[in-house]
């Protein structure tokens, strides 16, 4: 019901793109979140955006590099990245939460396949 799109790999300081398509539940009514897991670390968010009012939410270590839309429309959220560094490398993940002041994975209900982002030197 989630499908991630946009991974690859990137030098640093180059950019890239990251798609997240939903079907299968009313998304305008999700929270939608971004997730990374490196190998031997636990998954982390990155980014959230509400379902209420679009307000975005970012942990520190990607505000001013990276930037959340969604598209009720279209059903899909985009993670812009900006200024990649070699610890940026991780799986990404694309999440849904009915709830929109909670950034704990077990929190969100619907998980996309996860998309691979290297960052070479």
């Amino acid at each position: 019901q989630l499908q991630a799109s946009g991974g690859g790999l990137v030098q640093t300081g180059g950019s890239l793109r990251l798609s997240c398509a939903a079907s299968g539940f009313s998304f305008s009514n999700y929270a939608m979140g971004w997730f990374r897991q490196a190998p031997g670390k636990e998954r982390e968010i990155v980014a959230r955006i509400t379902s209420s009012d679009g307000r975005e939410y970012y942990a520190d270590f990607v505000k001013g590099r990276y930037t959340l839309s969604r598209d009720n429309t279209m059903k899909m959220v985009h993670l812009q990245m900006n200024n990649l560094k070699l610890e940026d490398t991780a799986v990404y993940y694309c999440a849904a939460s009915r709830s929109d002041y909670t950034s704990a994975p077990a929190n969100f209900r619907f998980w996309g396949q996860g998309t691979q982002v290297t960052v070479s030197s």
